[in-house]
């Protein structure tokens, strides 16, 4: 029996990606789910399902009612879906939004879906690169799009909300989160152009993962608000990580080595924190050796 057996749990954003993942997930789990999602799915399946804005405090109040946890999904997902206005505005008042109402109800734990995109390079306009790999949690900040700064202030969000109302939030800073197949698709396009994900690292995490480390984040004994990366231990190009870096990283300092496919991120806090390693990886071998 899981510990989210007969809780309730608020779910935000529920038809979008990794929402459609998780509510199946909860509800395998015995979990009392509410929805809230901006767009009505008649395939979606939950204790309460409600069609709403996360930026009303109306809406968001009543989808919390009776909630004990809450997973915060909802966003404009990418930096190009909207007007910079209407992608920083959703998105960081959504969250303000749900974590402030969470918050002052008395709810003892949320996980918001931050991104990698939070520390600002792989979205950036200039020819910048990573400060160091593996990627970690404190790398340093380069943000220069409306969508980075989003995720990083929402980050900043889940912070004020832990210490103004003690909620513990637990951050994700998720890669390219997609399906088996849609992840094998992009290892495709990177065996013919490998440089497209080096600023993420190459790092990627199946949705069926995605709904696991959702599922510790709300249930793992912890306290206060935390940012944490998320990945398969693998990338998803076709090629040795240390060719990868090599070609495409040349001057970029590494912490470490890295072995066959290796992703170059730092998972210890998903690992040590969560008790999170993701089990979904895509069969591409040990990697071939990048020629050039």
């Amino acid at each position: 029996m899981s510990s989210l057996t007969g809780k309730r749990v608020l779910v935000t954003g529920a038809t979008g990606r990794i929402g459609s993942m998780l509510v199946p997930h909860l509800n395998e789990l015995g979990a009392v789910v509410t929805t809230l999602s901006a767009n009505a799915d008649p395939t979606l399946k939950a204790d309460r399902v409600l069609v709403g804005d996360t930026r009303s405090e109306t809406d968001v109040a009543d989808a919390l009612e009776g909630v004990e946890f809450v997973v915060h999904l909802a966003a404009i997902a990418h930096r190009d879906a909207g007007t910079p206005y209407d992608v920083y505005s959703t998105n960081v008042v959504s969250t303000f939004n749900v974590l402030a109402q969470a918050g002052a109800a008395g709810i003892r734990r949320a996980v918001v879906a931050s991104s990698i995109n939070a520390y600002g390079v792989p979205m950036n306009h200039h020819d910048v690169y990573p400060a160091y790999f593996p990627l970690d949690e404190r790398i340093p900040v380069d943000v220069d799009d409306w969508y980075s700064l989003s995720k990083l202030n929402d980050e900043n969000t889940a912070r004020m909300a832990w210490r103004h109302w003690g909620i513990d939030v637990v951050s994700l800073r998720f890669p390219h989160v997609h399906s088996p197949e849609a992840l094998t698709r992009q290892s495709e396009w990177y065996r013919e152009d490998p440089v497209q994900g080096m600023r993420e690292g190459w790092a990627y995490l199946d949705t069926r993962d995605a709904a696991r480390v959702i599922e510790l984040g709300l249930t793992v004994p912890l306290t206060g608000a935390h940012v944490v990366l998320v990945a398969a231990p693998t990338t998803n190009a076709p090629y040795r990580t240390e060719d990868l870096l090599r070609a495409f990283a040349r001057g970029v300092p590494r912490l470490r080595g890295f072995v066959g496919r290796e992703v170059p991120m730092d998972l210890t806090v998903a690992r040590t924190l969560l008790g999170f390693q993701a089990v979904y990886e895509l069969d591409l071998g040990d990697g071939e050796v990048l020629d050039g």
